[in-house]
């Protein structure tokens, strides 16, 4: 009960004191980071929505201190500032994997790597306070609890990296279901005479998502100096989907070879197609397989019941008689 109480207080005394530190500097650092992410904002806008974002930036970057959510305030940035203190001790390239996480979960722009530490922590720290609240009523042998408390603390310190997986296996998934439609879009556009920059422009002014997202992220990218090859390759590792790769690559060797744009786009298209096609046929053919185990838990064992227990209670009946 003592390690307990001494591990509350002293999670408390580090709380107070980084709060202490940072009071003075949350103020200026908060108004940076939130004028650097309206920038962000605007220059990923597309340009028709610019000009309304244009209008309101003054008054955006006019938002006092006052109008911020408590968590804007003081809670952003203190974890921001602990998660890079706890940084310190991490491993090698621990860093870089969960900045990875964070991309590919499209979070780069909400999250940073100081917050997802600091989660990491308190995650730990509140799954081991309740493992060892939940021993204290308990009888375990002392092994047992020291297991219990070690499981725990994995569990909670392991949750927010596994939140990032599922954000991005979910992103992945809807980067690859669009990736078809944009893909024939942008053939028949440039097939009608468009370039493929003005294609891209007009697809991002009409369609929504991950995917979109990503090629607005290109296109900025291009339009502040980067060689349109290097930011189809970021694109392709924002993303790290294999359909996404096998597309960047055929543009870049279209873009070294002088190939026809259109033609393409149109075999790519169609290649697109086809593995769609055959990734559904693939789902198809594993739908029997699927289905046995609802058929030998659940729906065999109903139908037993419904035709053997009444035989079975008449049975007991006459026999009764």
């Amino acid at each position: 009960m003592l390690i307990f109480l001494f591990s509350i207080s002293l999670i408390v005394v580090t709380f107070l004191v980084l709060y202490g530190l940072l009071q003075s500097k949350v103020r200026s650092e908060t108004e940076v980071q939130n004028r650097i992410k309206k920038i962000d904002a605007i220059t990923a806008m597309p340009r028709k929505g610019r000009e309304k974002t244009e209008a309101e930036k003054a008054a955006l970057r006019g938002r006092s201190l006052e109008e911020m959510t408590f968590s804007e305030r003081v809670i952003q940035p203190l974890m921001e500032k602990f998660g890079q203190f706890l940084g310190q001790f991490a491993p090698a390239g621990m860093a870089k994997s969960l900045e990875h996480r964070i991309v590919l979960a499209g979070k780069q722009r909400e999250w940073s790597v100081g917050q997802l530490f600091a989660a990491i922590f308190f995650g730990a720290a509140a799954m081991c306070v309740l493992s060892w609240l939940y021993l204290q009523a308990a009888d375990f042998s002392a092994v047992q609890k020291v297991a219990i408390v070690l499981l725990g603390t994995f569990i909670g310190g392991y949750a927010p990296i596994s939140v990032t997986k599922v954000m991005a296996s979910k992103r992945q998934q809807a980067i690859q279901s669009q990736l078809p439609e944009m893909l024939d879009l942008l053939c028949v556009s440039v097939q009608a005479g468009l370039s493929f920059d003005s294609s891209l422009r007009k697809i991002i002014d009409r369609m929504h998502g991950p995917l979109i997202d990503e090629c607005r992220h290109f296109q900025e990218d291009v339009r502040m100096g980067m060689v349109r090859r290097t930011a189809l390759k970021n694109l392709a590792q924002r993303c790290e989907v294999q359909e996404v790769s096998l597309f960047v690559a055929a543009l870049v060797q279209s873009e070294r070879l002088g190939t026809s744009m259109a033609n393409t786009l149109k075999s790519q298209a169609d290649n697109m197609r086809d593995r769609r096609r055959q990734h559904v046929k693939a789902e198809a053919m594993k739908a029997p397989v699927k289905i046995i185990f609802p058929l030998v838990f659940f729906i065999f064992p109903s139908l037993f019941i419904v035709t053997l227990v009444p035989s079975a209670l008449s049975l007991m009946k006459n026999l009764g008689h």
